[in-house]
Protein backbone atom coordinates (compact mmCIF):
# COMPACT_ATOMS: atom_id res chain seq x y z
CA UNK A 1 0.00 0.00 0.00
CA UNK A 2 1.22 3.02 -1.06
CA UNK A 3 1.34 6.14 1.05
CA UNK A 4 1.94 9.73 0.56
CA UNK A 5 3.33 12.47 3.08
CA UNK A 6 2.51 15.91 2.39
CA UNK A 7 4.73 17.32 4.92
CA UNK A 8 7.20 20.41 4.59
CA UNK A 9 9.13 19.45 8.27
CA UNK A 10 11.83 17.64 6.48
CA UNK A 11 12.81 15.59 9.75
CA UNK A 12 9.14 14.98 10.95
CA UNK A 13 8.18 13.30 6.97
CA UNK A 14 11.19 11.81 6.84
CA UNK A 15 10.81 9.70 10.05
CA UNK A 16 7.53 8.89 9.41
CA UNK A 17 8.26 7.55 5.84
CA UNK A 18 10.60 5.28 7.50
CA UNK A 19 8.68 4.05 10.48
CA UNK A 20 5.69 3.28 7.95
CA UNK A 21 8.35 1.29 5.39
CA UNK A 22 9.53 -0.43 8.13
CA UNK A 23 5.56 -1.55 9.07
CA UNK A 24 5.56 -2.81 4.95
CA UNK A 25 4.20 0.62 3.88
CA UNK A 26 5.75 2.08 0.89
CA UNK A 27 5.94 5.48 1.30
CA UNK A 28 6.92 9.08 -0.31
CA UNK A 29 7.34 12.50 0.61
CA UNK A 30 6.28 15.48 -0.95
CA UNK A 31 6.66 18.84 0.71
CA UNK A 32 5.02 20.81 -1.98
CA UNK A 33 2.92 19.02 -4.01
CA UNK A 34 2.19 21.07 -7.46
CA UNK A 35 -0.08 18.77 -9.64
CA UNK A 36 -2.35 17.94 -7.20
CA UNK A 37 -3.59 14.79 -10.18
CA UNK A 38 -0.32 13.67 -8.84
CA UNK A 39 -1.44 12.07 -6.02
CA UNK A 40 -4.04 9.43 -7.60
CA UNK A 41 -1.18 6.68 -8.03
CA UNK A 42 -1.48 6.51 -3.97
CA UNK A 43 -3.90 4.60 -1.35
CA UNK A 44 -3.56 7.28 1.36
CA UNK A 45 -2.50 10.93 2.49
CA UNK A 46 -1.01 12.09 5.42
CA UNK A 47 -1.92 16.26 4.80
CA UNK A 48 -0.06 18.54 7.15
CA UNK A 49 -2.25 21.65 7.30
CA UNK A 50 0.90 24.21 7.83
CA UNK A 51 2.63 24.28 4.84
CA UNK A 52 4.43 26.88 3.26
CA UNK A 53 3.15 27.28 -0.51
CA UNK A 54 -0.35 25.97 0.30
CA UNK A 55 -2.31 25.50 3.06
CA UNK A 56 -3.44 22.06 3.63
CA UNK A 57 -6.94 23.08 3.74
CA UNK A 58 -6.82 24.17 -0.01
CA UNK A 59 -5.01 20.94 -0.83
CA UNK A 60 -7.74 18.97 0.35
CA UNK A 61 -10.47 21.07 -1.09
CA UNK A 62 -8.87 20.49 -4.32
CA UNK A 63 -8.18 16.67 -4.31
CA UNK A 64 -12.18 16.44 -3.20
CA UNK A 65 -13.19 19.12 -6.40
CA UNK A 66 -11.48 16.65 -8.72
CA UNK A 67 -13.18 13.88 -7.09
CA UNK A 68 -10.73 11.45 -6.10
CA UNK A 69 -11.70 9.30 -3.12
CA UNK A 70 -8.54 8.75 -1.38
CA UNK A 71 -8.51 8.52 2.34
CA UNK A 72 -6.79 11.73 3.69
CA UNK A 73 -5.53 11.86 7.44
CA UNK A 74 -5.01 15.16 8.50
CA UNK A 75 -1.91 15.82 10.40
CA UNK A 76 -1.30 19.31 11.85
CA UNK A 77 -1.07 20.71 15.28
CA UNK A 78 -4.00 22.75 15.08
CA UNK A 79 -5.80 21.65 17.99
CA UNK A 80 -8.80 24.30 17.71
CA UNK A 81 -12.47 23.11 16.93
CA UNK A 82 -12.72 25.53 14.19
CA UNK A 83 -10.20 23.83 11.92
CA UNK A 84 -11.31 20.24 12.72
CA UNK A 85 -14.95 21.22 11.26
CA UNK A 86 -13.04 22.99 8.18
CA UNK A 87 -11.31 19.89 7.66
CA UNK A 88 -14.16 17.21 7.82
CA UNK A 89 -16.41 19.45 5.75
CA UNK A 90 -13.77 19.84 2.95
CA UNK A 91 -13.57 15.58 3.33
CA UNK A 92 -11.05 14.80 5.47
CA UNK A 93 -11.12 11.03 6.84
CA UNK A 94 -9.47 11.84 10.03
CA UNK A 95 -7.55 14.02 12.08
CA UNK A 96 -4.73 13.65 14.40
CA UNK A 97 -2.78 16.27 15.93
CA UNK A 98 0.90 16.94 16.36
CA UNK A 99 2.73 15.47 18.59
CA UNK A 100 1.15 11.76 18.16
CA UNK A 101 2.49 8.52 18.52
CA UNK A 102 3.80 6.65 15.26
CA UNK A 103 1.96 3.91 16.07
CA UNK A 104 -1.18 5.63 16.75
CA UNK A 105 -1.09 7.07 13.42
CA UNK A 106 -0.58 3.39 12.01
CA UNK A 107 -3.46 2.29 14.07
CA UNK A 108 -5.77 4.90 12.04
CA UNK A 109 -3.78 4.25 8.86
CA UNK A 110 -4.60 0.19 9.26
CA UNK A 111 -8.41 0.95 10.44
CA UNK A 112 -9.43 3.50 7.71
CA UNK A 113 -7.87 1.61 4.73
CA UNK A 114 -9.32 -1.72 5.93
CA UNK A 115 -12.84 0.08 6.02
CA UNK A 116 -12.75 1.85 2.79
CA UNK A 117 -10.64 -0.47 0.42
CA UNK A 118 -13.68 -3.40 1.68
CA UNK A 119 -16.35 -2.09 0.61
CA UNK A 120 -16.94 -2.88 -2.88
CA UNK A 121 -17.55 -6.21 -4.25
CA UNK A 122 -14.89 -8.10 -5.94
CA UNK A 123 -15.63 -11.07 -8.67
CA UNK A 124 -13.22 -13.26 -9.60
CA UNK A 125 -14.67 -15.79 -12.19
CA UNK A 126 -17.38 -18.06 -9.82
CA UNK A 127 -16.27 -16.60 -6.52
CA UNK A 128 -17.70 -13.04 -4.95
CA UNK A 129 -16.12 -11.68 -2.34
CA UNK A 130 -18.93 -9.28 -0.26
CA UNK A 131 -16.61 -6.61 1.50
CA UNK A 132 -19.47 -4.50 2.91
CA UNK A 133 -21.41 -8.19 3.75
CA UNK A 134 -18.00 -9.73 4.63
CA UNK A 135 -19.62 -12.73 2.89
CA UNK A 136 -17.62 -15.20 0.24
CA UNK A 137 -19.55 -16.95 -2.65
CA UNK A 138 -18.84 -19.44 -4.53
CA UNK A 139 -20.84 -20.63 -7.37
CA UNK A 140 -23.39 -18.55 -5.70
CA UNK A 141 -23.20 -20.26 -2.43
CA UNK A 142 -22.14 -18.48 0.78
CA UNK A 143 -18.70 -20.21 1.70
CA UNK A 144 -18.04 -19.02 5.95
CA UNK A 145 -15.08 -18.04 6.45
CA UNK A 146 -12.96 -17.23 10.17
CA UNK A 147 -12.35 -13.65 11.30
CA UNK A 148 -8.61 -14.10 10.46
CA UNK A 149 -9.30 -15.92 7.08
CA UNK A 150 -11.56 -13.05 5.73
CA UNK A 151 -8.77 -10.51 6.97
CA UNK A 152 -6.48 -12.33 4.97
CA UNK A 153 -8.85 -12.75 2.05
CA UNK A 154 -9.22 -9.36 2.42
CA UNK A 155 -5.71 -8.48 2.07
CA UNK A 156 -5.22 -10.68 -1.13
CA UNK A 157 -7.83 -9.08 -2.74
CA UNK A 158 -6.80 -5.75 -1.99
CA UNK A 159 -3.69 -6.42 -3.10
CA UNK A 160 -4.74 -8.79 -6.45
CA UNK A 161 -1.98 -9.71 -8.59
CA UNK A 162 0.33 -8.16 -6.36
CA UNK A 163 2.88 -10.70 -4.38
CA UNK A 164 1.47 -9.77 -0.11
CA UNK A 165 5.27 -10.54 1.55
CA UNK A 166 4.52 -12.88 4.48
CA UNK A 167 6.04 -9.78 6.50
CA UNK A 168 2.86 -7.79 5.53
CA UNK A 169 0.65 -10.65 5.71
CA UNK A 170 2.18 -10.44 9.83
CA UNK A 171 2.14 -6.79 10.45
CA UNK A 172 -1.87 -6.50 8.93
CA UNK A 173 -3.53 -9.33 10.76
CA UNK A 174 -1.59 -9.38 13.90
CA UNK A 175 -0.01 -6.18 14.48
CA UNK A 176 3.03 -6.49 16.93
CA UNK A 177 1.76 -9.55 18.13
CA UNK A 178 4.46 -12.66 17.73
CA UNK A 179 3.37 -15.13 15.25
CA UNK A 180 5.46 -17.35 13.15
CA UNK A 181 4.74 -17.81 9.13
CA UNK A 182 3.90 -21.39 10.49
CA UNK A 183 0.55 -20.27 11.33
CA UNK A 184 0.15 -18.19 8.13
CA UNK A 185 0.47 -21.06 5.99
CA UNK A 186 -1.93 -23.01 8.40
CA UNK A 187 -4.64 -19.95 7.27
CA UNK A 188 -3.53 -20.19 3.30
CA UNK A 189 -4.11 -23.78 4.02
CA UNK A 190 -7.94 -23.48 5.14
CA UNK A 191 -8.76 -20.43 2.91
CA UNK A 192 -7.51 -22.39 0.14
CA UNK A 193 -10.29 -25.09 0.97
CA UNK A 194 -12.86 -22.87 0.85
CA UNK A 195 -11.71 -21.05 -3.07
CA UNK A 196 -11.26 -23.08 -6.23
CA UNK A 197 -8.09 -24.63 -7.08
CA UNK A 198 -5.10 -22.59 -8.02
CA UNK A 199 -7.02 -19.43 -6.58
CA UNK A 200 -4.26 -18.20 -4.60
CA UNK A 201 -0.34 -18.38 -5.94
CA UNK A 202 2.05 -19.80 -3.25
CA UNK A 203 5.30 -17.69 -3.82
CA UNK A 204 7.49 -20.04 -1.56
CA UNK A 205 9.67 -18.28 1.33
CA UNK A 206 8.33 -14.66 -0.12
CA UNK A 207 3.99 -14.56 -0.08
CA UNK A 208 0.97 -14.91 -2.00
CA UNK A 209 -1.11 -13.67 -4.16
CA UNK A 210 -4.57 -14.04 -5.59
CA UNK A 211 -4.62 -15.41 -9.58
Amino acid sequence: MRVLIIEDDILLAESLKEYLEVNNFEAEVLSYPEEIYSVEHFDIILLDLMLKDKKGEYILKEIRKKRLDLPIIVITAKNDMESKEICFEYGADDYIVKPFDPKELLLRIKALTKRIYCCENLRIDNVLIDFSGKKLYVDDLEVHLSRIEWELLCLLAQNRSKLVTMDKILSYIWGDKVVGTESIRTYIKNLRKALPDNFIVTYKGRGYKLK
